[in-house]
């Protein structure tokens, strides 16, 4: 059985009808998997509330005080937005403690069985940074879920791979100067947020950015996947693997320019799992909601096979 964390509350997180990052891309994904051939093999869970967890002093490893206090606000007071493209609707603040109490969740699901989890969550969450969200995310889920990780017992390297067609500058910004935790990530350039170029290497040679030009496809990503992403982390030796697991690198998905078909991502999670079993995937972007949909099925299939 493979885990899946999902709550119907991170519906709740409202963005406007315009707003690309919107619920419908949750209840799309639960409706394909629900729907797939090896269904009865998923094991849905509800993340662990808020308040059941020390949730605040794990906060604090990645966010200030001072911005944490701020989407609270925002939201207390009947929502705003953290920048031009990333709404706070008066449930944002609590949607957003539950999505990263999930990816905990997702971290205690890997670790006490060896086997991989999914966090199907939102908001996203690798664009925010230490004092400031923005690119539709609040906090930075995969960062904490890497800090919370290196504080459970025989767990001393983690590695995150970012898959997302746009560079997780976020997730860079807070663990690029911890040695336990290796980034790696693979983005279309030029793209939001013009981050993440090739010769950033992180305090410890721990950070891997791998830029791929407009157009680029699965021809393009495989020799990059085979000769550079995998001695990457194999030779970090992770004893966990987080997944900011992105699918607008789709041909269909309107906000990027990358051609990849939703089956490459079985490709990638195929490579990944070669690496080890330890893998906990969290869902970050992907908009049509189609390609998404496929492409989460793709991953998790491989998982169960």
């Amino acid at each position: 059985m493979l885990p899946v964390i999902y709550s119907d509350e991170f519906l709740d997180h409202k963005t406007g009808s315009f707003h690309p990052e919107k619920p419908e891309r949750l209840t799309a994904i639960a409706t394909a998997l629900k729907q797939a051939q090896f269904a009865q093999q998923i094991e849905w869970r509800l993340p662990t509330p808020p308040e059941q967890r020390p949730l605040q002093s794990v906060l604090e490893q990645a966010h200030t005080q001072q911005y944490i206090k701020k989407v609270q606000k925002i939201a207390q007071t009947g929502g705003g937005y953290l920048d031009g493209d990333t709404p706070v609707s008066p449930r944002s603040y609590d949607v957003a403690l539950l999505a990263v109490s999930a990816w905990l969740d997702g971290v205690d699901a890997v670790l006490a069985t060896g086997k991989p989890a999914f966090v199907l969550a939102r908001p996203p969450g690798h664009h925010a940074e230490s004092d400031a969200g923005m690119g539709f995310c609040l906090f930075s889920n995969a960062a904490i879920a890497a800090l919370y990780a290196l504080q459970q017992p025989g767990i001393n390297r983690v590695a995150i791979l970012d898959w997302d067609v746009h560079h997780g500058n976020g997730t860079q910004a807070i663990v690029e100067t911890h040695r336990a935790i290796a980034y790696c990530s693979l983005h279309q350039s030029p793209c939001y947020p013009g981050t993440g170029h090739h010769t950033e290497r992180g305090l410890h040679n721990n950070v891997l950015n791998l830029p791929f030009p407009p157009g680029s496809d699965i021809q393009i990503y495989r020799p990059v996947f085979e000769k550079k992403v995998i001695p990457f982390l194999s030779n970090f030796q992770p004893d966990l693997l987080i997944v900011s697991a992105g699918y607008d690198a789709n041909a269909d998905d309107p906000l990027a320019s990358i051609n990849l078909q939703p089956q490459d991502y079985g490709l990638f999670t195929d490579y990944c799992l070669g690496i080890t079993q330890k893998i906990l995937f969290g869902l970050e972007g992907g908009y049509d909601f189609d390609a998404l949909s496929q492409s989460v099925v793709a991953t998790i299939e491989r998982c169960i096979a």
